[in-house]
C-alpha cells in the first residue's frame, strides 16, 4: 500500500490532520473557511496571515485527497457545538431579552 506524504501536514493515528509548523491549527479549521466562504487559497492566506501559500495549498491538497475524513470531522464538530448550545445555561441577559421579544 502506498503511503502519501503531504508537506506541511502532520497526521497521526486517531488524531486530526494539522499543520506541522502550527500544530494547534487543524486542516479542518482551514477547510471550513473554504466551504463556508468559497475562498481561494490566496484569499485564505489573506484572511489568515499566519499561513504560507505552500501550507494553504498543502491543506487543500490533503482535503481533496481525504475529503470524507475531513467532512466527517467537520460534521462531528458541528454536532458537538449544537449539543453544547442546547445544554448551556442561558444567561440572565439572554432570558430578559427573550422575554421582551428582542431575541
Amino acid at each position: 500500500m502506498l503511503t502519501l506524504s503531504y508537506p506541511h501536514i502532520e497526521k497521526t493515528d486517531n488524531q486530526s490532520a494539522y499543520l506541522q509548523r502550527l500544530p494547534r491549527i487543524r486542516v479542518a479549521q482551514i477547510v471550513m473557511d473554504y466551504i463556508a466562504y468559497g475562498w481561494s487559497v490566496e484569499e485564505i492566506c489573506r484572511q489568515h496571515l499566519y499561513l504560507t501559500l505552500a501550507e494553504a495549498h498543502a491543506v487543500m491538497g490533503y482535503y481533496f485527497d481525504h475529503q470524507e475524513e475531513i467532512d466527517q470531522e467537520i460534521r462531528q464538530e458541528w454536532q458537538q457545538v449544537q449539543e453544547n448550545m442546547t445544554q448551556a445555561a442561558k444567561s440572565p441577559f439572554y432570558i430578559r431579552m427573550k422575554a421582551k421579544g428582542l431575541l
